[in-house]
């Protein structure tokens, strides 16, 4: 993500130095150059820049590789120790991508530069390079967005093929079809975002607005960087809501429990259920033990429990027989499951276990999916007979009638005495642990789709300081009319405030798409809640214009140093 993010930076770079550089190319030209020569000057100079900047990537790679394990080790996922492994390789690889995105993000502005005509270099202003036909741009842009929702719900909701590889195709398709579609709104929304600016700021405000609104395809393009990153960030903190929230739906409508039992990792001894049912203060308690099985040449999972004691801990809507039925042994399965094979209440399923063999079990009831059971369901003695290890997974319990919340507990702390390892936890700690667990997740990612937003960010600085070079004589006519230095940086700084919050607002509206469509996607996989954290998206939007303000600081004190008299000069 952070070279697709540079390519955008790279590419509205050159598009800017060649747009400045019209009658210097146009001179060329008049002299005798042809417009292959002109594009190789164009190619070979950005040849240079990639190897240069490569050069400086790869050293501070080296200081982001040691930052990286800092921040790995910060959530949890220390990696073992050893020297800093720094191989050709890695020379090799940097330097091939670096100058590789830097050659290929610069030959659409390249061939703009040969068809730069010779007359140009006659006249005395910079000729801007006429903008594409809005219409071909829409419809293209349309194709182009078209073309990657469907490479990306393909990948999510169709089965067939490389799932993986649709939705990270189609993810950047529609990142570029965005990209091409933005400079269409791009006007439109900076007027919007630019009015409290224009009413709050007076004139620098106002300036700003303009500034923002006056070049479309450059405001967009830069905010398009910004805009990727974003997308993501936003794209991760929905699912994570989402996964909270069908969490949380799930143990508050399905899980009668009281207590949950579990380890980090790993199966605990049978024991524990064994010894809890025998504490009167608890009413129900089941374990929970998973194992693998074949049904017509594919391995599937079944969850094997006591019956009774889960049919008061977990609640079940069944279409057909009970899950107590399972007490006399048999096989329960989903609603879904046994519709796609054809199954009824007393068809009996041959499953395969690595010990036993073929085993042809009777179907005792159909329950509907409450996304805790699974799709099998069977009892702990059908477990015992055909598997030769026995460990529980997890232990369901729930308080006798009667019995307080702390003589429960303290009932499940003596028996877990003696087993350290497992942890229990009441339903308030099993969902602010999970929530922990998912936000823990977030951050990493978040912090790690952090360096593309900071890319971003040195883009908008980029733009700003080559339209301030561009723009040399306009803020030198400012100045002469009587426009202060702090109003001058301060038009700047508004002026980068806007586009980095159009590229957020951008951005906040493709990543709560792809949340949507992954939720939509997962929803047969327990993620059924499409939740949007609406205050950590407005803090994104926040913090995009800090950002804004902090990108301005050079460029606005470059404008503000414009000489005003060498400035308004013409030869």
């Amino acid at each position: 993500m952070a070279l697709f993010v540079g390519a955008f930076i790279i590419f509205n770079t050159f598009s800017i130095i060649v747009a400045q550089r019209t009658r210097e190319l146009a001179l060329l030209r008049c002299l005798g150059a042809s417009r292959r020569q002109v594009m190789a000057s164009v190619l070979t100079e950005s040849a240079v820049v990639g190897v240069v900047a490569s050069l400086v990537g790869l050293g501070l790679g080296v200081a982001v590789a040691t930052g990286l394990r800092a921040l790995l080790k910060a959530f949890g996922a220390e990696l073992p120790s050893s020297a800093t492994q720094f191989l050709p390789r890695t020379v090799i690889v940097s330097l091939l991508v670096g100058v590789g995105i830097t050659v290929l993000s610069s030959i659409m502005p390249a061939l703009k530069a040969t068809r730069v005509p010779p007359v140009a270099a006659l006249r005395e202003e910079a000729a801007v390079a006429p903008a594409r036909s809005g219409r071909r741009r829409t419809i293209l842009g349309t194709i182009v967005t078209g073309l990657g929702v469907a490479l990306l719900l393909l990948g999510l909701f169709n089965d067939a093929g490389n799932r993986l590889v649709n939705v990270g195709v189609g993810a950047v398709v529609i990142f570029l079809g965005v990209a091409v579609l933005s400079p269409l709104i791009a006007r439109p929304l900076a007027r919007l975002i630019g009015w409290p600016f224009a009413r709050t700021f007076r004139e620098p405000g106002k300036l700003a607005r303009q500034n923002a609104m006056r070049n479309p395809r450059r405001t967009a393009s830069t905010a398009a960087a910004l805009m990727i990153g974003l997308a993501l960030v936003t794209f991760v903190s929905i699912f994570a809501a989402s996964i909270k929230a069908s969490a949380t739906q799930v143990l508050d409508k399905s899980v009668a429990a009281d207590y949950i039992l579990n380890t980090e990792q790993f199966p605990f001894s049978t024991q524990v259920a064994e010894r809890l049912t025998r504490q009167p203060e608890l009413g129900a308690v089941t374990a929970a033990r998973i194992g693998p099985f074949k049904l017509k040449g594919q391995t599937k999972r079944l969850t094997a429990v006591d019956p009774a004691a889960y049919a008061e801990v977990v609640r079940t809507e069944t279409t057909a027989g009970s899950i107590t039925d399972l007490s006399a042994g048999g096989l329960a399965v989903k609603d879904t499951v046994a519709k796609a094979n054809g199954w009824k209440l007393g068809t009996t399923v041959p499953m395969e276990f690595l010990t036993t063999g073929v085993q042809q079990v009777p179907i005792r009831a159909i329950y509907k999916d409450n996304s805790v059971n699974g799709d099998y369901l069977v009892p702990l003695s059908l477990y015992q007979s055909n598997f030769s290890q026995q460990a529980d997974q997890q232990v369901l319990a729930k308080a006798a009638p009667g019995v307080s919340p702390d003589a429960s507990r303290a009932a499940i702390d003596r028996v877990l005495a003696d087993f350290p390892n497992v942890q229990v936890r009441d339903q308030a700690e099993y969902k602010a642990d999970q929530a922990r667990q998912i936000d823990q997740l977030l951050g990493l990612v978040s912090a790690l789709l952090g360096l593309a937003i900071l890319i971003a960010l040195f883009g908008i600085v980029n733009t700003l300081a080559l339209s301030i070079f561009e723009r040399v004589r306009e803020l030198g006519l400012l100045r002469a009319i009587g426009m202060t230095r702090g109003q001058l940086r301060r038009m700047v700084r508004w002026e980068a405030v806007i586009i980095a919050i159009l590229g957020a607002v951008l951005g906040l509206g493709v990543g709560a798409f792809f949340g949507w469509a992954m939720v939509r996607a997962l929803n047969s996989q327990g993620i059924t809640e499409f939740s949007i954290p609406a205050g950590q998206l407005v803090g994104y939007v926040l913090a995009a214009g800090v950002a804004g303000i902090l990108a301005a600081v050079l460029p606005g004190r470059r404008a503000a140093r414009v000489d005003m008299l060498r400035a308004i000069t013409t030869e």
